[in-house]
């Protein structure tokens, strides 16, 4: 992704034999949409003339107000598509959405995110974001369809001939590559057919962006090798889940505010108020950073994953890590997020979360090195995540803060989907209720 002006995108449309482009956006539950247009149609793209019935799009239908939305197109995202054919290419934009009246719609998630940016530059502060990215490869059907059957047994750092995804992998770190996402590495994870993609850390926005064109390539790269690709949190039981670790690091005036300059191996007061700031609002942003049913079965014990609120440097039960680089590359890992979420949602509650910490100096005092027992955390009056959906809209409808940063009007759609959700999950008879109990009762 460049920094272009609206001349030299017209050129390289031409010179690159663009046929068509897609003016994509992204909605509220993170789902990447878009529109196709001919080359032909770009200057009226790039003048904002496009349109789009808002009253389909979750996070503008049922608002009141005109449904016709106007995609304005960030021309830093212009791409062309490297998967597409090389004769008649296709190319993307990525877009703001904005109302009639020329003024950006305030429920816009990508505008939200700018929101949070812009008030932590206020301050001074710059927020990089370096996001690790896992997912599954599973087979097909003879229908195409998506299955969870995997013929591999690669674990941790695995490598061909046991990882049967490497070629796959290896395709879309370098289709990644040409789109100018810059891939710091890539590896097979711990569970049969499980796979990570680390991207070169970047400002938030950025790599929200990034994050959603991962997502697009990953899945079309897979498709290509006859394989799904699945951010599906836990797809199998008995396997670790996928989750989307998130590393801050914070600048101010050229400097990583989270390093110590007079104690160089300790962390900043700013970095223990920000892990102070993410530690308080972790349970009513869960709805946000783990928004599906299946997103809390991989927030269980066993499986490296977090389930205790507190912060350490090696428990893997912990919400928060902190790595060991110190100075410059001193970072904070939050271990929550799985890749179902919306990343610029994401993005702009942790980041408001941290900013938070800092304003009121919450120092976290829960911190642990080893995973505890539930008479260890009783005792230590350590809390846990959400247990459930369900749990999690209690504490999202509850919190005035989300509601100043999200909006009351999007918050309260948000979570009437998410109740839908719910709903139609306990209404659910599944495969484990009819083993234990069709022959027993």
């Amino acid at each position: 992704m460049g920094n272009y002006t609206r001349d030299e995108i017209l050129q390289m449309a031409e010179d690159e034999d663009v046929e068509f482009i897609r003016l994509q956006f992204t909605d509220m539950f993170g789902t990447l949409k878009n529109i196709a247009i001919t080359a032909r149609e770009l200057p009226r793209a790039l003048n904002n003339e496009y349109i789009v019935d808002g009253s389909f799009i979750a996070g503008i239908a049922g608002g009141e107000m005109e449904p016709d939305m106007y995609l304005h197109p960030d021309l830093d995202t212009f791409n062309i598509l490297p998967w597409r054919p090389q004769q008649g290419k296709v190319a993307r934009l990525l877009c703001d959405i904005y109302r009639p009246d020329g003024t950006p719609y305030e429920g816009s998630c990508r505008q939200l995110l700018k929101n949070v940016v812009e008030e932590a530059a206020q301050e001074g502060y710059t927020c990089y974001i370096d996001p690790e990215c896992e997912f599954f490869l599973f087979h097909t059907d003879d229908n195409g369809m998506p299955t969870t059957v995997t013929h591999e047994k690669a674990g941790y750092l695995d490598i061909s001939p046991l990882d049967l995804g490497e070629n796959a992998r290896r395709d879309m770190v370098l289709n990644l590559e040409d789109m100018g996402i810059e891939v710091e590495s890539s590896h097979h994870e711990t569970a049969p057919a499980q796979h990570e993609i680390d991207f070169k850390y970047g400002e938030a926005k950025k790599m929200a962006d990034c994050i959603m064109t991962f997502k697009m390539a990953v899945r079309t790269i897979a498709k290509r090798h006859g394989l799904h690709a699945t951010f599906m949190p836990k797809p199998k039981a008995e396997a670790n889940g996928s989750g989307m670790h998130i590393h801050f690091s914070l600048f101010k005036n050229g400097r990583n505010i989270f390093a110590n300059a007079e104690n160089p191996g300790e962390l900043s007061g700013e970095a223990y108020y920000f892990v102070g700031g993410l530690l308080a609002h972790s349970k009513e942003m869960a709805l946000i950073t783990n928004p599906l049913v299946n997103s809390y079965k991989r927030l269980v014990p066993g499986y490296e994953a977090p389930t205790e609120l507190t912060w350490t440097v090696n428990n893997q039960n912990s919400l928060v890590r902190i790595p060991n680089a110190r100075g410059a590359e001193t970072k904070i890992e939050l271990r929550s997020p799985d890749a179902s979420s919306n990343p610029y949602l994401v993005f702009a509650v942790c980041l408001a979360a941290g900013l938070d910490g800092i304003r009121r100096k919450l120092f976290p005092t829960k911190s642990s090195d080893r995973s505890l027992s539930p008479s260890d955390q009783k005792a230590m009056n350590i809390e846990n995540l959400p247990e459930n959906l369900k749990e999690a809209i209690g504490f999202f409808e509850e919190s005035t803060w989300l509601k100043d940063i999200l909006g009351k009007e999007f918050c309260e759609e948000y979570a009437a989907a998410k109740k839908k959700e719910w709903l139609r999950y306990t209404r659910q008879v599944t495969q484990w209720e009819l083993e234990e109990y069709l022959y027993r009762i």
